[in-house]
């Protein structure tokens, strides 16, 4: 056999090179991924104006956010057994699929429709970019890279709602799902190009927790159900929300049972034996109600309530997304540093509970400059705490448990943003179109079906106390929701109190196939990633 020693630093600058292809490609992906979630927002009231449906305005996000959610924990096993690879480029396809569905939507069902198909899609985006920098960077390396991963989703975050503001009023709403297609087209080529990740050392057939999978997303629903018609299609105390409630414990209950028999599950029980896990996961969930329940209408706020352009309602959130993107950066840079990691959440997450608070002081006549200030307060801790909590995961589990693990927890996290918006938006839909009706004069000069067919235009083009009547309605309805946010962000800073700031790895344990390193894939460990690190650099190959 031929010796093919490679000098330290010539491996190491291979590595990195290769790891920068691998996180271009990543960024591509979370670009796809986090635009999708954003890019609806300003278009949203022209989108139910024009197709008469404000009463399922709450489907065009909740049904992404549902999908996606269920199938996380689905695509971090499965990637996990076969591979990063293929299920990326799976999700990519799938997310394609459903954006052209979208665009060719001729009423709110097919739209709905789209947005799940795009969903089941985005689930993947999102986990696999994560395992898949987990794959090649240690943890202690790792914070920098998801900072600027969670940089890459605050810019879009802002880029989202400009660039659905530009369409809406250009070339239609319709083109924030076909914009997906070249993107799409995009990120496959990128990713069947670019993305070289260490073969899994694997002898048997996968086994495939099809039940698990099948009872996990029935449970899902069901309890996302609960949020999004309880209060508003029926009442709380229905036969329908009881029997939904009813459902969602028997179907998780059974998923319990089935997980604890499965050879490889979906969501293996081991995961709630370590406390950062449980309390990441926990805070994940909590942080996800207030951040998605307060920011996912703030856009539609702006053009109803303020009068903003759907482009100027995009240019509103570059506080709070700017704020985000800063200290997401920073911090993730400090943590890489110095490898400590346990205060800045609960810190963060104080901060959030401040931000929230006061976007629930905001009135009609409250000047535009300072809700702006107080959306940057909040991005300031979402950007302290958000990233930082699956980096506590990932360096919990061993590497083959981390696609795994990083599912578990986002579906949480998920489950806990298809909530928030789902109650917000029941909620606040509700609470609108009653005040619409109780305070506009029947028979006035309002829309003939209440607020069905309200448009940012048609607010505009009414007289001036009608209009008033209107944006003090979409304030009553909203903005008062903003306070329940807070104590779920404070109890979620007393909780993150309890994690263990476990030493962050240094290195990568993973087995490679020898193959791997013949076709000229990724070196995994992280001598490789620090030239400066001489006595690593000297390590005997096995110890590589």
């Amino acid at each position: 056999m031929t010796d093919v020693t490679t000098p330290p630093s010539a491996a190491a600058a291979t590595a990195k090179r290769n790891i920068l292809l691998l996180f271009s490609t990543l960024m591509i992906v979370m670009l796809l991924a986090s635009l999708s979630q954003m890019v609806l927002s300003s278009a949203l009231p022209t989108i139910v104006g024009e197709m008469h449906g404000v009463e399922h305005m709450t489907w065009v996000i909740t049904a992404y956010m549902l999908a996606s959610t269920i199938t996380m924990p689905v695509y971090g096993k499965i990637s996990d057994l076969v591979g990063r690879k293929p299920m990326l480029i799976a999700a990519i396809v799938l997310f394609v699929a459903g954006s052209v569905v979208g665009g060719l939507a001729q009423d709110m069902n097919s739209l709905i429709v789209g947005r799940l198909v795009q969903g089941l899609g985005g689930g993947g985006l999102m986990i696999l970019s994560q395992a898949a920098i987990a794959d090649v960077v240690p943890a202690r390396e790792r914070g920098k890279y998801m900072g600027i991963m969670g940089g890459v989703f605050a810019v879009s975050s802002v880029a989202g709602p400009l660039l659905g503001g530009w369409l809406t009023e250009g070339p239609g709403w319709r083109w924030a799902f076909w914009m997906n297609v070249p993107l799409g087209i995009l990120a496959v080529v990128a990713t069947i190009v670019l993305l070289r990740l260490p073969k899994l050392n694997r002898t048997e057939r996968p086994k495939i927790d099809y039940l698990g999978m099948m009872l996990l997303a029935i449970a899902t629903s069901t309890l996302v159900l609960v949020g999004t018609w309880g209060g508003s299609m029926y009442e709380w105390g229905s036969p329908q929300i009881i029997g939904l409630i009813i459902a969602t414990v028997v179907v998780g209950a059974l998923f319990v049972l089935v997980e604890s028999r499965a050879s490889e599950p979906v969501m293996p029980l081991s995961l709630f034996k370590d406390r950062n896990f449980n309390v990441t996961t926990i805070a994940g969930l909590l942080i996800a109600v207030a951040m998605f329940g307060a920011v996912g209408y703030l856009p539609t706020y702006f053009q109803m309530a303020v009068g903003a352009s759907a482009t100027a309602a995009g240019l509103l959130m570059i506080p709070m997304m700017a704020a985000l993107l800063l200290t997401s950066i920073v911090t993730g840079a400090v943590i890489s540093k110095t490898g400590k990691y346990k205060l800045l959440p609960i810190v963060g997450t104080a901060i959030v509970a401040l931000g929230v608070g006061l976007l629930a002081t905001v009135q009609v006549d409250t000047p535009v400059y300072l809700i702006c200030i107080y959306m940057a307060v909040m991005g300031v801790g979402l950007g302290t705490s958000m990233q930082i909590l699956t980096l506590v995961v990932q360096n919990s589990f061993p590497h083959k448990m981390v696609g795994t693990a990083t599912a578990a927890n986002n579906y949480f996290r998920q489950v806990g943003s298809s909530l928030g918006s789902a109650v917000v938006g029941s909620i606040f839909a509700s609470r609108l179109t009653s005040l619409i009706t109780e305070k506009l004069p029947s028979g006035g000069a309002g829309p003939s079906d209440g607020a069905n067919s309200l448009t940012p235009e048609l607010i505009k083009s009414l007289p001036e106390p009608i209009r008033n009547l209107i944006v003090e309605s979409y304030n009553e309805a909203l903005i008062p929701i903003f306070i329940y946010m807070v104590p779920l962000a404070v109890i979620t800073a007393v909780l993150l109190c309890f994690v263990k700031e476990k030493p962050l790895a240094t290195e990568i344990n993973a087995e490679i196939m020898p193959e791997s390193l013949a076709e000229g894939q990724l070196l995994v460990d992280e001598n490789l990633l620090e030239e400066s690190d001489t006595e690593a650099a000297t390590a005997p190959p096995e110890t590589r």
